[in-house]
């Protein structure tokens, strides 16, 4: 019965956030723009014209037109098709950094505010040397002394996202610890550990969500930006920050090759943006009641 009322509780929750949502038209608009990116991403195989690389020389730097929508590249690729396949890469990236970085900076948070004392300290100070670095320069480091490769760079980028969640959840537990369950849990027995996962880190959820919309985009852009330098993306993937690195060479006659790039990397960020501040201030207590 416990179960059924929790779980009963927990869809309430959801279908509430999902009304709310629906009254925010900037929130609507976010919303469409990330499912038309998703369903784009994933039945890019299905939906893409073209072969992302195939090469057709008699075609290159065709400027948009019935058959090729988004012109084609310097080796007379479609950059529609290949556009399509950079979304599949670029949400690839932005959702593994924050599985990774999440996941990791969330526990480690709720350890630091759980335990308080000198491991708050230690886990704390080192969170603050990693904020003390630009979040790119230190991607752009991490990536280099790595080597340039797609993975490399989610592992670069997810290292640096890690203390944002840290500090938040760090936050949320330090709260959440002196909560009147967990001393029951204590008192019954329950060890450290199991307080963490099964009190401490669920009550950190809403958050945690709130904050991954909200660094999804940033994810992306950072992304973009080491794919873009040659640390990211190597070619011939179709990742738009390296469509945007060889575009820039022919921006002047062949304006197409950047700009479409650039514009999906700017409709991506501002739909995670505008979504993440559509649920950050739903999810605000004084605004449910």
């Amino acid at each position: 019965m416990k179960f059924s009322l929790a779980n009963h509780s927990k869809w309430r929750e959801i279908l509430l956030t999902l009304e709310l949502l629906k009254k925010n038209p900037v929130a609507v608009a976010g919303i469409i723009i990330l499912t038309t990116m998703t369903l784009m991403a994933v039945f890019a195989d299905v939906l893409a014209p073209f072969d992302p690389i195939r090469i057709s020389l008699g075609e290159r730097l065709q400027p948009p037109g019935s058959v090729h929508f988004f012109g084609t590249d310097e080796v007379g690729r479609d950059i529609f098709t290949r556009v399509m396949f950079g979304a599949r890469i670029s949400l690839r990236i932005g959702f593994l950094v924050i599985l990774i970085s999440g996941g990791i900076g969330s526990l480690v948070g709720a350890v630091a505010g759980f335990y308080g004392g000198r491991v708050d300290n230690i886990i704390m100070r080192l969170m603050d040397v990693i904020l003390s670095f630009p979040s790119l320069v230190l991607a752009m480091a991490l990536a280099a002394a790595l080597g340039p490769s797609l993975n490399n760079a989610i592992m670069a980028v997810a290292f640096v996202m890690i203390p944002k969640f840290a500090r938040l959840v760090r936050g949320d537990a330090l709260c959440v610890k002196e909560m009147q369950f967990v001393s029951a849990a204590r008192v019954s027995g329950a060890g450290n550990p199991w307080i963490i996962f099964n009190h401490i880190l669920p009550n950190c959820m809403n958050s945690v969500i709130v904050l991954a919309t909200l660094t999804l985009g940033d994810t992306i852009l950072i992304a973009a930006s080491l794919s873009f330098i040659g640390l990211g993306a190597q070619p011939p993937a179709p990742e738009w920050g390296a469509m945007i690195s060889v575009g820039r060479k022919f921006l002047m006659d062949q304006w197409w090759y950047a700009t479409f790039p650039g514009l999906f990397i700017l409709l991506t960020v501002i739909g995670f943006n505008v979504l993440g501040d559509a649920l950050r201030d739903i999810m605000d207590p004084r605004i449910r009641r």
